[in-house]
This record gives C-alpha cells, structure tokens and sequence, in this order.
C-alpha cells in the first residue's frame, strides 16, 4: 500500500541547494510536503485602513510613502512613513540594499505585510514585507488564508507555498487513505485527501480562531493519523523487544534473595503494599529471556527510587552491571548519594558518570565501566557517549523518561547491547499520567503504578497569595526558621530580564539576605557548576542552610526531610506537574508543610483554575486528569514534549481525547493491514527514523 513518489527534483524549481535545504525540514520525496503542515495561519484577505492598525496584529495595508530617510540613532535604519485618508505607519529597515532604499521614495504606493508595533513615532512594522503598487493599480489580495510552514534558512515561504501547490495539485489524488473508512466516519472526520486541502489552503471564510487552536476537524484528522502513526511505532518496538535476547535474571537464587534481603532490612522501614507490587512487576520481567520495557508511574515521594534499587541488586547479584540515568545533574547527584547511601555499605561500587567531569575522573570512571569494577553507573546523558562502554549492562533504569524520549533510551539500550542480548529497561516517572495517554505515549511499555505515599507523610497545605502580601510571606519565612524549619524560595528566573515579569533568583536571595540577616540563605540555580551546587545542597540537607533560594531546577529529585515551607513566586506561569513536583520537595518528614503560590494580579481565568487545582487537592493522578480536562500547554508532560515525540499538528494534551480511537485502530491494522502500517509510520516518521526500526 506504501504509495510510491518520485525525487524531489521533480518539482519545478528544486535544485541542489534547495534539495539539500528541504531535506533538513525532513523532506526527501514530494509527498512529504503534503504532511510539512502550516505552523500557522495569516489573513491577508483583506485590507486594514492604517487608522485602524491595533499593536500586535498582523496586517495587509495599503499606503502612499510621504517620507524616506535613513536615520542613525544607535544603530543605521532606513525609516519609511506611509500614508492614507485614515492615518500613517512608518516602515522600519535595519537592513537594506542601495537598490531598496532608491526605490522606496516619496509617492510611491506600496502593499505591506507585517506585524504592527507601537514605537516613539507611533505605529510601525520593522522589515515587513512589501511590494510596489503602479497608480491606480487595485491592491492584489489573497482569495484565501496565507499558510505559514515550519522555515528553514535560504528557503522563503512563498517557495515553500509554491512547492506545495505544485504537490497538490500533481500528487496529492495519488495518496492512500490508511484508516478505515468507518473508523473516521463514526468519528465524522474529513476523507485523508480532504483533510490535507484544507490545511495547505483553507478556503476564504475559514474559522481562523478554531484553525489557530488546532481544533479543526481537518486539523483532528490529520492528528488522529499522526498519534496513530507513532503509537504504532511504540507498539513495533515492544513486539520486537519481546523478540530479542536477554539476559534472564530471576530474584530467587540465594545469592539474590540474600543481597536483597540485606538491604531491604539496613532501610528502617518496610516497603509500602504498592512498592512490593511494583517490585513484583520488575521480578517476573527480569527473569524472563527477552529485555524488560516497563514504566513505573508514581506521585512524588512514593518511593520509586527504593523499587528501582532492589531490582538494580538481582542484576548485580547476577555479575552484571546496571545504569542509572537522570535528565540534569542535579537529580543525577541526588540518585548517586542515594544508592551510594544504600549500596556501599553492601559492598558494591557506585561510580557517578557526567559531562562535568574532568578528564582524569572521566578516564577512571571509564575504565571501571568498561572492565565491570563499576557495577552501578550513574550518570546523565553521559552514560550513552561515544567512548564509553560497559563491561556487562544488563539493566538500565531511567529516570523522569519524559525528559528524555525513545531514541535517547535506545542509544543507550544500544550502548550495552553485547552477543545479540539487550539490557532490560526500567523508567520512571514522577509525573502521573492519565491511563489513556498513558498507553498512547508510552505503548512500548509495560506499566506498573505505585499510588500510596510512605507511612507518615503530611499532607502539604497550598494556599495561593498575591505578591503584594509578599511582607507577610517573608514574616513567616522568618518565623519558620527561628522556629527550626527549613524553607525553598523557588524563582522562575536565575537573573532579572527586560521581557518576563517574572522574580529572578539572585536579586530575590540578595533581596531576603537584606530582609532576613539572622537566617542562613544559599542559592542554587541551573548554571552553577556541579561542586557549587553539590557544596549548597549538601549545607541545605545538613541543616546548615535555613532557607534556600532556587530556580525550577530543583523540581525533581531533591529529598529533604526537615524543609516544610516552599514559597513559589510567580506561580501563574508556571504548568499544574511542574507546581506540583515543586511542592512535592515539602511534606517529605513527619512536620506538618506548607506551600505557597505568589501570583501576580490579575489572574487570568486558565492561570486562577489551574491554582485553584493545587489548593484543592495532593493527589498527582488527580491534578494530572484536572491538567487535562483544562487543556493546558502541556503542562501534562511536564515540559513541552521534550525529547518525547516531534509532533507536528497533535498535541497529547489537547488531544487526549483521540487516545482510545487510536488504540483501537491500531489493534486493527496490525491485525489486518500491515501495509498500512507502513504507510503511517513512512508519512509521520520517516523512513530512516531510528524507533521506526529497532
């Protein structure tokens, strides 16, 4: 069913350098421009008197030049004022050609395109695009929306647009529908065909608001293929895991049952109900013969890490090693000082793998991983690097997976492949995710969930203030500390800028050092250096430090028991996940904790519901399905998609609700279409895509 197409160079005014241009927007055949979907959509259907124009519009005006100069105030600019019966714009260019500036000279009528800013001459559009008007000549406008595609440098939008009408217009008949006709009838979506026409060029009266949101039936079409396209891929990937060769690690030989034994008991405490079942998952996984996929899910603080180290000893009792990979190097240094905590005293040797190290460390740490001294690696990205190699992997367990994705999981699966046998795979999450996305994002992944939270943990109460009660906040920051607490003042920012009206962590700390002279404040942010941030950490566990002053940087990972105030400033910019883990650093002892959103007034609708959220409840599976049913950015995920699936018109948020019909779908087609697999996967994915084929 895979339709065929020819090269690229077929197209009218593809040569060599466009080719090579295109192929870096993932283009290599003229079919694939069908699905290059617009980004966005521009209405230049109409004309805007210039007395009209409103800040931050995008507009198509027509005006006559009553004055050209080149002007030098700071830096070189050719400022051009034009004029109609309703008002006046002035055209700003900082770059421009001798030929340009002797062209556009008093009474000269022009058409311009461009988005309108209010500057100290009023109106303005800064290199807007335009084109000479003969007198008495009718303003050209488009009859349709002017879609506006994914841009690649050397290659303009019009060439782009042009590209794709010629697609259209020659191939687009030729295309094969892969889903089945009474799935998208039932869901009353657009014929395949249909969908693509009216995203390249929606029709004059198009709904550009719904068009924007990416809620267009045509636009939901195309997304219900794409999510399938991918969930699909995901499902290849596990169906051919289950195919290769592992290493079988059962739990039950003495030597396994006896390390396990000895750590569970060196813990002073006893795993939880949800902790066992989990442990339970992983133990039947490891001791079969093919590589373990399997994902545990949990709210912050129910104690994943403990699973993961119990598994991590069966594959070490079994000779072999285990890597343990985290997103940033701060939760990386947290999971080493944690298994070193656990682990050494049982006699095993943990060695810390980063981009940070200096060469004599990394030459070490290198040569441990690679002759099996290192029976425990933990790292970040690091782990993966060309140069390094393991002696015998059997295990990798990473953390927070949605920060990292499928390619970056299998470069290391890859990295411990040895004699046609893969490591077993274990990934976190501490982002819960409702069930039906759950299994569209992570389909090539068994699922283990652990619910309950440890004996003894507070409930944390949230309370939400405006900042100008920020005196009172820091009364209490004050009294908590004297009283022998420890605080987190968390700052979207490390450094203040022009654009976000948001806190910045180093003038806050300066600004609480001032306020709060008897209270020992640290700081730590993401571009400290790994001993800064290690040395601050460390003062800030061992109670050295009352109040530390962070960025989000801290979102994840960071364990100490005595803090149980966390103030977060500017808590309407940030996702639902993202204000959830932040509050889940507090509450982690046996003192009752407590959080508290500084706002900026006034609160949007979206930003107030989404606090009104964190106030209501602790739960994260429940803050996670209220996350989606208020459709927000994202916020899901915990940051946008990174490194999880390069979606180009589906949004998992927005879009959750396509989960199930791609689900049953898929069960269909891999049923009873193979083909038709392969078309979606070559549309959405790529040929060459890696975890298109494993």
């Amino acid at each position: 069913m895979q339709s065929s197409s020819p090269e690229i160079r077929s197209l009218r005014g593809v040569g060599p350098a466009a080719e090579e241009r295109l192929l870096r927007l993932g283009i290599s055949r003229p079919l694939d421009l069908l699905f290059l979907l617009p980004q966005r959509y521009e209405d230049r259907t109409r004309l805007t008197p210039l007395g009209a124009l409103r800040s931050g519009e995008r507009a198509v005006v027509d005006g006559v030049i009553a004055v050209a100069d080149v002007v030098f105030r700071g830096r070189r600019s050719l400022l051009v004022r034009i004029t109609d019966r309703t008002g006046q714009l002035t055209l700003r260019f900082f770059h421009f050609s001798r030929a340009q500036q002797n062209s556009l000279v008093t009474g000269t009528r022009l058409l311009c395109f461009g988005e309108v800013r209010f500057g100290p001459l009023g109106p303005e559009m800064v290199h807007p695009e335009y084109r000479v008007l003969q007198p008495g000549q009718s303003a050209p406008l488009e009859d349709r929306l002017t879609p506006v595609y994914p841009a690649v440098e050397g290659l303009a939008q019009f060439r782009i647009r042009d590209l794709t009408d010629q697609v259209l217009s020659r191939y687009l008949n030729t295309l094969p529908d892969a889903l089945p006709a009474a799935e998208t009838a039932d869901l009353k979506m657009p014929a395949l065909r249909d969908a693509l026409q009216f995203v390249h060029r929606p029709p004059p009266g198009a709904d550009l608001q719904l068009l924007g949101a990416g809620m267009h039936p045509c636009q939901r079409r195309l997304a219900l293929e794409e999510m399938l396209a991918h969930h699909l891929s995901l499902r290849q990937i596990r169906e051919r895991a289950r195919a290769d060769r592992s290493i079988a690690l059962p739990a039950t030989p003495p030597a396994a049952v006896r390390l396990r034994e000895r750590f569970t008991r060196s813990l002073g405490f006893t795993l939880t109900g949800g902790q066992r079942a989990a442990l339970a998952d992983i133990d039947t996984d490891l001791a079969q013969p093919h590589p373990m996929m399997r994902l545990l899910q949990g709210d912050v603080g129910c104690g994943k890490t403990v699973v993961a180290a119990a598994a991590a000893l069966t594959a070490i009792a079994h000779g072999h090693q285990v890597a343990v990979m985290a997103p940033t190097e701060l939760l990386a240094e947290q999971h080493r000082n944690t298994f070193r905590r656990w682990l050494e005293p049982l006699g095993i040797t943990v060695v810390w793998l980063s981009g940070s190290l200096r060469k004599r460390a990394r030459d070490q740490a290198y040569a441990a991983t690679a002759d099996g001294s290192a029976q425990l690696i933990v790292g970040t990205h690091a782990l993966f690097q060309s140069g390094l190699s393991y002696r015998s992997l059997a295990l990798v367990i990473v953390d927070e997976q949605h920060r990292f994705g499928v390619h970056q999981r299998l470069q290391l699966m890859d990295k411990g492949a040895s004699d046609a046998a893969r490591p077993h795979q274990l990934v976190m999450t501490a982002t819960p995710i409702p069930r039906t996305l759950a299994m569209t994002i992570y389909a090539d992944l068994d699922t283990s969930v652990i619910r309950e939270l440890p004996p003894g943990r507070q409930p944390v109460t949230t309370i939400a203030l405006p900042d100008k009660r920020r005196a009172e906040v820091v009364t209490r920051v004050r009294d908590a500390c004297r009283g022998g607490a420890q605080a987190y003042w968390v700052c979207p920012l490390i450094e203040e800028s022009e654009h976000l009206e948001s806190q910045a962590a180093e003038p806050t700390a300066a600004a609480l050092a001032e306020a709060l002279p008897e209270i020992r404040i640290g700081l730590i942010h993401g571009r400290m250096n790994s001993a800064e941030k290690e040395r601050v950490m460390k003062a800030f566990v061992a109670g050295e430090l009352q109040l530390l002053v962070a960025t989000t940087v801290i979102e994840v990972g960071v364990d100490v028991a005595g803090a149980s105030l966390m103030i977060i400033e500017n808590a309407e910019r940030l996702g639902l996940s993202q204000l959830h883990q932040l509050r889940g650093r507090v509450g982690r002892g046996r003192d009752s904790s407590t959080c508290v959103l500084l706002y900026r007034s006034p609160l949007a609708e979206m930003a107030r519901a989404r606090l009104e959220v964190l106030r209501a409840t602790n739960d994260g599976f429940e803050v996670a399905q209220r996350d989606l049913e208020l459709r927000g950015p994202g916020e899901v995920l915990g940051t946008r998609q990174t490194g999880l699936m390069q979606l180009r018109v589906a949004d998992l948020v927005r879009d959750a609700d396509l989960a199930p019909a791609v689900q049953r779908i898929a069960r269909e087609l891999l049923a009873t279409a193979a083909p038709a697999v392969e078309e979606l996967r070559h549309r959405w994915i790529g040929a060459g895509d890696r975890y298109g084929a494993v």
